[in-house]
């Protein structure tokens, strides 16, 4: 018998979650005739995220972002792979890699990220909004994640001679 992993379950979970609020969403959509992504509204929403159940979350997990950012960072630096924005941007033979590796690092963290913003927005405005928990949820750990890689990577370059990680044990 086949173990099922931690990432498939929180994923089933996210889908679920969403699809099931989905209904209501589109029944709003339908009744307003206006999209909620990137309206006053939503911003007006986000503002009172900060200050409801689950604020902590806006804290947490762009620590837990950093963190992980911070340590492929200095895996790319060792590795002597260009700091992450930059390759991305310019070296397209490493792009579907550094891609990749991101994906793997945080993949976990920005599905709880998607699940704790609609159980946040229960909490606080007793509806989900799927289009916003995919957008908030995944920039609360992407950017931060981003930032924190390429700007490791640099001060791990700039600091001189690195050891390659196959050194390391």
């Amino acid at each position: 018998m086949s173990s099922i992993s931690r990432t498939s379950i929180l994923y089933a979970v996210m889908i679920a979650l969403l699809l099931s609020a989905l209904p209501g969403a589109i029944r709003k959509l339908i009744q307003t005739g206006h999209p909620y992504l990137l309206t006053e509204r939503f911003v007006q929403d986000i503002l009172a995220r900060l200050s409801g159940p689950g604020r902590l979350r806006f804290i947490v997990q762009p620590t837990v972002a950093i963190m992980l950012g911070v340590r492929s960072g200095i895996k790319d630096a060792r590795d002597r792979v260009p700091p992450f924005l930059w390759a991305l941007a310019f070296h397209g033979k490493r792009r579907r890699e550094l891609l990749r590796s991101a994906f793997a690092s945080i993949q976990d963290l920005v599905t709880i990220a998607i699940l704790l913003d609609v159980i946040s927005q229960v909490l606080i405005f007793h509806e989900v909004r799927p289009g916003a928990a995919l957008l908030v949820g995944p920039m609360l750990i992407t950017l931060p994640y981003v930032l924190a890689r390429a700007l490791s990577n640099r001060i791990v370059r700039r600091r001189g001679p690195i050891a390659s990680s196959a050194h390391i044990s």
